[in-house]
């Protein structure tokens, strides 16, 4: 059996009332995480999603080559003791043919107790590559 994808992102079913299946890795956010051959993520939510990816899987080094350079930190550290526990994209909205926000829900676990990000991510296209810019906190 294949590995789900962290994000959670879910199989279409083809007819109903099929029940919807975890994509694994494989067919879901690896190809945009690959280091060999990255493929560019196709949408904002897409990319958002396979940033959750990479904080699970510790890939400090394609969060900051997905944040956009007007607010990219010089340096990210990632705390191994974070628990990633669930990822709900709760709205993707395409605002022109280069800019959209997505609206998430991320949970995780650091130092024993459980945390809540809520989030509407702004996102900018450039060059064919989506880029993560910014966001509101709820």
């Amino acid at each position: 059996m294949t590995n789900p994808c962290p994000c959670g992102r879910t199989s279409v079913p083809a007819a109903k009332p099929a029940k919807t299946q975890p994509l694994p890795f494989s067919a879901c956010c690896d190809p945009y995480l690959d280091e060999r051959a990255p493929v560019p993520a196709p949408d904002a939510e897409s990319l958002m999603r396979s940033r959750y990816s990479a904080f699970v899987l510790g890939r400090r080094d394609y969060l900051l080559v997905t944040w956009h350079a007007s607010t990219r930190p010089t340096d990210l550290t990632l705390d191994p003791g974070t628990k990633w526990l669930g990822l709900d994209v709760r709205s993707h909205r395409r605002l022109d043919a280069d800019h959209a926000e997505v609206e998430f829900v991320a949970r995780f676990r650091e130092g024993g107790r459980a945390h809540r990000l809520h989030e509407r991510s702004r996102f900018v296209r450039e060059q064919g590559c989506w880029f993560y810019v910014d966001g509101d906190q709820f």
